[in-house]
C-alpha cells in the first residue's frame, strides 16, 4: 500500500463561495479525519500578497495542526526563508515542533515569486547567498547555546523537539540543489522527477548516499467518486482553472515559461486517467494504489482552490467506505 498524504494551500478564492473561516476549519476537521485514517503526512507551503489567501503562515498553521493531531508529520514545503529574520525563524520553527512533538518537517527554499520578496522588502537577487547562510546559523541555533554572530553573541531558544533538528531544502534550479546536498538533510521537489535525478546525481558525485530512485507518485490531484465524472469534473473545473492559472503566472514571470505540476498540458484531461489532475472511481483508484507499490505516494488536495467542504467530505468519506478497505495493509 502506498503512503496516504495531504496538500493545503488554503486558498479560498473570492469567486467561490468559502470563506476563509470555513476553509481553516474544514481543513484542520479533515486533518484530524486523515490521521484517524493513516495518512503520513500533511504537506503546506507558503506564499505573500495572494489575493486567493494563499496561506503565508505555514508554521502558525503548523501548530493548529499539533492541536488536533498525535502522529501525522507535517511537512512544510517550502518555507521562504529569506523572507525571515534569522532568529526569528529558528524560534518558530522550534516552537512549531514542539506543538507537533517533534513531528515537524521544515524544507527552506530562496523562492521564486518576486513580489513575495517585495512586500518584505527582502533582496531577491541574494536569495542564494542568504540560503548558504541560513542553514549553518539554523545548526548553531537549534543548539540552544550561545554563539556569535554578526559581532554579538545571541542564544536561541526554545530548542525544538527533535535533536538534532532536521532541515530539508527545496528549489528547482541547479544551484539550488546542489546546496540542499551540501547543506541540508533532504531535499524536497515539487514534484519534479528532474530535478529529483539532478539530486541523486549530485549526491553521489560529492561522496553522499545514493537517494535512489524517485518515489512513484500518484497524480498531485486526486479526486475519487462514485458519480458520473463528467458531472464532477464541471464542478471541479474552476478550481482546477484557479490553480493551474495561477501557478502558471507565477512561473512564466520568473522563470519565462509555466513549469511545475500544477501547469502544463499534461493537466488537460482529469477524466482520462493520465496527468497531474484525475477523477477516478473507487476501483480505478484501488488499482492506481496497486500500480504505485510500497514506495509510492497517493496524493489528495480535498480543499484545492476554495473547494466547498461539503464537496470535499463527500469524496473523503467515498475514499474512507470504498477505497481504503481495499488497500493492502
Amino acid at each position: 500500500m502506498p503512503a496516504k498524504t495531504m496538500t493545503f494551500d488554503l486558498r479560498h478564492p473570492p469567486q467561490f463561495p468559502t470563506t476563509g473561516r470555513e476553509l481553516y476549519a474544514a481543513a484542520l476537521d479533515i486533518i484530524a479525519w486523515g490521521e484517524e485514517q493513516g495518512f503520513r503526512r500533511v504537506a503546506i507551503g507558503e506564499h505573500h500578497q495572494s489575493p486567493d489567501g494563499y496561506l503565508p503562515s505555514p508554521l502558525g498553521f503548523a501548530c493548529a495542526i499539533g492541536g488536533r493531531t498525535r502522529r501525522i508529520k507535517v511537512q512544510v514545503s517550502v518555507l521562504l526563508a529569506p523572507l525571515y529574520h534569522p532568529v526569528r525563524l529558528a524560534e518558530e520553527i522550534a516552537v512549531a515542533d514542539l506543538c507537533l512533538n517533534g513531528r515537524l518537517e521544515p524544507a527552506i527554499a530562496g523562492g521564486y515569486v518576486e513580489d513575495d520578496f517585495e512586500v518584505f522588502g527582502a533582496d531577491y537577487t541574494a536569495r542564494g547567498r542568504t540560503m548558504e547562510e541560513l542553514v549553518p546559523f539554523l545548526r548553531q541555533a537549534f543548539t540552544g547555546e550561545p554563539f556569535e554572530w554578526r559581532g554579538r553573541t545571541i542564544r536561541v531558544t526554545p530548542r525544538p523537539a527533535q535533536d538534532p533538528m532536521r532541515i530539508f531544502m527545496g528549489g528547482s534550479r541547479r544551484p539550488a540543489i546542489e546546496r540542499a546536498v551540501r547543506l541540508a538533510d533532504g531535499y524536497i521537489t515539487g514534484g519534479d522527477v528532474e530535478s529529483w535525478d539532478i539530486f541523486r546525481e549530485v549526491s553521489v558525485s560529492l561522496g553522499k548516499p545514493d537517494p535512489g530512485e524517485y518515489p512513484t507518485t500518484g497524480p498531485m490531484f486526486l479526486w475519487v467518486t462514485t458519480e458520473r465524472k463528467e458531472a464532477v469534473l464541471e464542478r471541479l473545473a474552476p478550481h482546477i482553472a484557479h490553480q493551474t492559472a495561477s501557478y502558471g503566472a507565477w512561473t512564466r514571470d520568473a522563470f519565462g515559461t509555466e513549469e511545475g505540476p500544477y501547469a502544463g498540458p499534461s493537466t488537460d484531461d482529469p477524466l482520462s486517467g493520465r496527468g497531474n489532475y484525475q477523477i477516478l472511481d473507487p476501483e480505478e483508484t484501488i488499482e492506481l494504489a496497486g500500480r504505485l507499490g510500497r514506495r509510492g505516494w497517493l496524493m489528495f488536495n480535498p480543499l484545492m482552490a476554495g473547494i466547498a467542504p461539503d464537496e470535499a467530505w463527500k469524496m473523503l468519506h467515498t475514499l474512507e467506505d470504498r477505497v481504503f478497505p481495499y488497500l493492502e495493509q
